[in-house]
Formats: C-alpha cells, structure tokens, sequence
C-alpha cells in the first residue's frame, strides 16, 4: 500500500444533531415513522482513501468490537462497487472521532462520506440521487449525510427536504454510555403517537425528542447532563443518544459555559452548518 492517500487532505465525515425528534407512528413491518430536523457540525470524523490492488477493500485500523461485515466503512465501499462494477481497490483510514452510540450519526456519516468521496475517486459517475438511494441501503440516515443539507426529515428519516434553521453554536456533551437504537425503539414506553408539526411549529419552539423519558430512565448519566444543561437553555438529547447539546449564542458563551462543567466530562464545542463540509471537500476534488 503507498502511503500517499488521494488528493491529500481527508475527507470530513461531519456529525449531525436531531434538533427535535418525534415518533408520530409505527408502521406494520415494525420500522417507526418520525419527523426530525437534521443539521451538521462543523465537528466529526476523518477518513483518508489509500490506492490498493484491484479488488482490496480493507480499514488499516479496524474499529475494536466492530466485525468486518458490519462496518459501515468497509460495506459503503464494497456497496458501491458491487453497483458500479469497478475492479478498484481502497484501503480506508479513518480517524474516529465521534462516539459509538452517541446518536451524532458517525457511523452513518461515515458511509456517506466513502460512497461520496470514492464515487469521484473511482469516477463512477454516480449522482446524489443514486448515491442517496445506495446510502439508504446502509441506513435511514445515510442519505441525509450523502445531500449535504440540513434538512426537515419525515417517514424513517428517508423523506428529506431541505432546511435552513438558525446556526448556532452548540456546546455537546458525551456521557460516558452507549445507547443501541434499536433498544430504544423497542421499549414499550417509547411515546409513538405524537401528531405531526410543521415547521413553522418547530420555529416556534413546540418540539421535543421523544426518546429522552426512556433514555433518561435507562442511563442516569444521560438524565444528569439533561438536568444540569437546563440549568443554562434549552438542552436536548439528539437522536436516540446519549448525546446532549445546548445551542448558545457564539462561541465565546459556550467557551464560558463549558469552563463550568465538571472536569471529568467529554464534550466539544461546535458551529451548526446547514451546508455539509463534505459538499466542500467535494468542490476540491479528488
């Protein structure tokens, strides 16, 4: 393998924050109908493409706990070239920043950000939309990473239209669990019968995320980051966490804030961006 990656910079796997996230339904084959609304951070992972032997698709570090035929990584690459029916070989690098079972979308802006990135590395001549399909394979928030946009999200997250909420800045914290999805989606008491909003009612501030009762009862931590952040604003747990952000008004305020948490939490400071910096990391080229 050379140690020279394409184009040289890496390529951003930005993380995205649910702003709100209803449950309004759950359909027959199990999967739940929400409405959400998806914004990126100028904060996430980074992955590299090294040039390898025709038909070599590997992660030079693969990610402890994670098996090869589930790595989103690995099956985004062998995904789009099993539907494009390229011979080409990649080693990916990926330096992962973002936590498993954070509900910050990594693993799932991962896979975007290898379909988008090889899709012009292997010039496979694919637009967003049938990147966007192939994403959807990977996972209902695939292709909202793939767009670029932030983005108002309905049925399982598939049905997207774009968004431009207002781009703060958001202080995050990361308590120190891991929350599987698929448990909170399967708890009895997960409210699924909200009525549907529109936008003008999230502008309103007349949103909530569903999954924060049953979280907040499962993981103490979860429930003390929620009580201590609303002692500041308006904190919320995006996706099905454990996650928690706190909008602020620019960066000096969430400086300031973050200087008065507990020592031993992990958290970061980031910009909200309704243009993904993976769409200008595409504008670079290969």
């Amino acid at each position: 393998m050379t140690e020279v990656p394409y184009g040289g910079q890496p390529w951003p796997a930005p993380a995205k924050l649910n702003l709100f996230l209803h449950i309004t339904g759950r359909r027959p084959d199990g999967y739940h109908e929400l409405q959400t609304l998806f914004q990126f951070l100028d904060h996430g992972d980074e992955l590299r493409f090294h040039p390898a032997p025709a038909g070599r698709i590997e992660l030079l570090r693969p990610l402890p706990g994670v098996p090869a035929d589930q790595d989103l990584c690995l099956r985004a690459a062998r995904l789009l070239r099993e539907h494009t029916g390229v011979r080409a070989g990649v080693v990916i690098e990926l330096d992962k920043r973002l936590p498993m079972g954070g509900g910050l979308g990594g693993g799932s802006s991962d896979a975007a950000t290898v379909l988008v990135a090889l899709n012009r590395i292997w010039e496979t001549g694919l637009n967003t939309d049938q990147l966007a399909a192939l994403g959807l394979r990977l996972g209902a928030d695939v292709p909202v990473f793939v767009r670029g946009f932030a983005a108002w999200a309905e049925g399982v997250g598939e049905r997207l239209t774009p968004a431009t909420p207002p781009e703060p800045w958001y202080l995050v914290v990361v308590p120190s669990v891991s929350v599987s999805t698929a448990a909170i989606f399967s708890e009895p008491e997960l409210t699924r019968d909200t009525p549907p909003i529109t936008i003008a009612d999230f502008l309103s501030g007349a949103v909530h995320n569903d999954c924060e009762p049953v979280v907040r009862r499962r993981f103490p931590a979860v429930d003390a980051v929620l009580a201590h952040l609303r002692e500041h604003g308006l904190a919320r747990m995006t996706g099905t966490g454990a996650c928690v952000f706190l909008p602020l008004v620019d960066a000096a305020a969430a400086h300031a804030l973050d200087a008065q948490l507990p020592p031993d939490w992990t958290r970061f400071i980031a910009r909200g961006c309704n243009r993904s910096p993976l769409l200008a990391r595409l504008a670079q080229g290969a």
